[in-house]
């Protein structure tokens, strides 16, 4: 695990951790001999021992390197240190607004609603599938691991599919999916969107996945303030444990985003879900704490 104030071949200065992904980590860092912030991709650990995918690494950084527009990323650098295969980036930096968020949100559940609507749940919402084109416009891609709720196929358990920092609950107990597992996976999106950070971290997969099911998503309003109670309250919904707790379908959600930022739900007392979520049949309340 690579770890604060760390360097990468004598020069990259780990300053945090700013991403994780299946296949690698991101990190911010100090670039000592440029003087200047870099973001640097680490192959993950468990796999850099595996040739196949060094290769498909360093395929990646080959290809990124070859390309220079406006609209790409720049990378530095790409390299080998103590076994770690690193590939240095230009970084950018910056959040997106408040409205922004709920703009793409509206679009997601817009778009995928026409999914549920034909009982046809996703099963991997995450950033990587979602493109906004020069327009604005968001389009849902990848359905490939998609299913009609009717097929037989959805009786299979033991099977957890998806990107593990999205994953729903039930999925990661191989219980799965329902509508409500692409409620679960946009509300880790919305969270990360907010606040550019994922809710759940760890050093492998099964790590992550364990949070999932037990530990209650970070308030947003801690990190950020500023944002209104009434869109925390559409997180916290989302990401409940007990699939019951959340919105029916993507429909539903919708409709709750585009009264978010009503000056009506200004002060909206915040949700508060039983945790844990034993029982089933509980509904969520709110609180004024």
């Amino acid at each position: 695990m690579i770890m604060k104030g760390q360097k990468i071949n004598d020069r990259y200065q780990i300053i945090k951790s700013i991403g994780e992904g299946g296949m690698a980590n991101v990190y911010l860092a100090y670039d000592t001999i440029l003087d200047r912030n870099v973001a640097v991709k680490v192959l993950r650990g468990d796999l850099a021992t595996d040739e196949k995918f060094v290769r498909r690494f360093q395929r990646e950084a080959l290809s990124a390197s070859s390309l220079s527009h406006p609209n790409i990323v720049e990378v530095y650098d790409v390299g080998e240190d103590n076994g770690q295969y690193y590939i240095v980036m230009e970084y950018i930096e910056g959040r997106l607004t408040l409205s922004e968020v709920i703009d793409i949100m509206l679009q997601i559940t817009d778009g995928l609603s026409v999914a549920h609507d034909a009982y046809i749940i996703h099963r991997d919402i995450k950033p990587q599938n979602i493109m906004i084109l020069d327009s604005g416009l968001v389009k849902i891609t990848d359905f490939g691991i998609a299913m009609a709720m009717n097929s037989t196929q959805l009786t299979q358990t033991n099977s957890v599919m998806g990107s593990v920092h999205y994953l729903p609950p039930e999925q990661a107990n191989g219980k799965g999916s329902t509508l409500q597992s692409d409620i679960y996976s946009m509300g880790i999106l919305m969270y990360e969107l907010l606040t550019g950070e994922l809710p759940y971290k760890g050093d492998n997969a099964v790590e992550i996945a364990l949070k999932h099911l037990k530990e209650k998503i970070p308030s947003v309003r801690e990190k950020l303030p500023e944002i209104p109670q009434s869109v925390e309250n559409i997180i916290i919904k989302a990401t409940a444990k007990n699939p019951k707790n959340r919105y029916a379908d993507a429909r539903s959600m919708n409709e709750d985003l585009r009264t978010c930022l009503d000056d009506s739900r200004a002060n909206e007392p915040k949700i508060v879900l039983p945790y844990p979520e034993f029982d089933e049949d509980r509904k969520p309340k709110s609180s004024n704490k």
